[in-house]
């Protein structure tokens, strides 16, 4: 929401595409007016790729990704998976992440100095990632005991962000203690109801949502995450992790997936992949349901 002011400013062209988001007419829009930066929530990008994959099978020649073409994602946790996807045709998926209240861009993930001898997995996994924060603005990651998360890359906790273009209070309503929080100088942190983890190099990780993180046995699993691990499977399309109530553990975790055309996966594979890509077995989905489309994603970050 903020590149048409800055596009404006600086007499950069803009193509909207309208109504027409169907991957099939994103991709014919493409050949007509090739961008150099293109910007969309993951849900669009992966229809795009899916679509374009096909496409070099069906209807060889019938799309050209533009060359150097670019592309910031943000309006919900990026999946390493169609990063790599992308990059396998010459575009680089650049994440994101803010709010409405942010104006809006708070962290942008780019390869920063200290990771240019990285290998290219490293590269992977940090693109993947919400990135570090923007100039000017403050984060931190505040865990369930009000303190603040250790930057190690693993301790969960809440983003609260502050700064000259970050909100501190909504037009006619009261600073609620449940949106932001007192500095200690007299300003406030926005809370913005998204959880993370952040490292050492300033990387934060968006795990969840306050309100969609699953609790079981008194433990948190990140839905997000399961999601974009699941999504890393050849014969994933999409995947989408829900809680379920459990008389035994309060919540448990729901895969519902969405197969790929031609591939196959059952309950035994796709856990074997979860356990081989770092979860624990208490964090395993109990049910894996096989469905034809997921028609409404909820975001996995706030605003937007």
């Amino acid at each position: 929401m903020g590149t048409p002011y800055a596009a404006v400013m600086m007499g950069v062209k803009i193509v909207f595409p309208g109504p027409h988001l169907h991957a099939d007419d994103l991709l014919d829009l493409m050949q007509i007016e090739p961008p150099t930066l293109a910007l969309g929530v993951p849900t669009i990008w992966l229809s795009m790729i899916q679509a374009y994959e096909r496409g070099l099978v069906e209807q060889p020649g019938r799309w050209a990704l533009p060359p150097g073409l670019r592309s910031m994602v943000g309006g919900a946790a990026v999946p390493e998976a169609l990063i790599r996807a992308f990059d396998r045709h010459g575009v680089w998926l650049q994440q994101g992440w803010g709010m409405t209240e942010t104006s809006p861009l708070a962290t942008v993930s780019y390869p920063r100095a200290e990771l240019q001898d990285s290998g290219v997995d490293e590269r992977f996994r940090r693109a993947a990632m919400a990135g570090v924060p923007a100039p000017l603005v403050d984060l931190r990651i505040r865990s369930a005991d009000n303190a603040d998360a250790a930057p190690d890359g693993r301790a969960m906790g809440e983003i609260q962000v502050r700064g000259p273009f970050i909100t501190g209070s909504y037009h006619g309503l009261p600073v609620n203690e449940d949106k932001f929080a007192p500095d200690g100088s007299g300003g406030v942190w926005l809370r913005t109801g998204d959880v993370a983890t952040i490292d050492e190099l300033g990387f934060v990780r968006i795990t969840d949502r306050t309100k969609d993180l699953i609790k079981s046995g008194g433990e948190w699993i990140s839905s997000v995450d399961l999601e974009n691990a699941l999504m890393a499977h050849p014969a994933v399309a999409e995947a989408a992790v829900i809680a379920v109530p459990d008389e035994k553990w309060s919540e448990r975790p729901l895969a519902c997936i969405v197969l790929r055309a031609g591939h196959e996966a059952g309950p035994g594979e796709l856990g074997k992949h979860l356990i081989e890509s770092g979860f624990a077995k208490w964090q395993l989905p109990d049910r894996y349901e096989l469905i034809d489309a997921i028609r409404a994603r909820r975001p996995a970050s706030s605003g937007r």
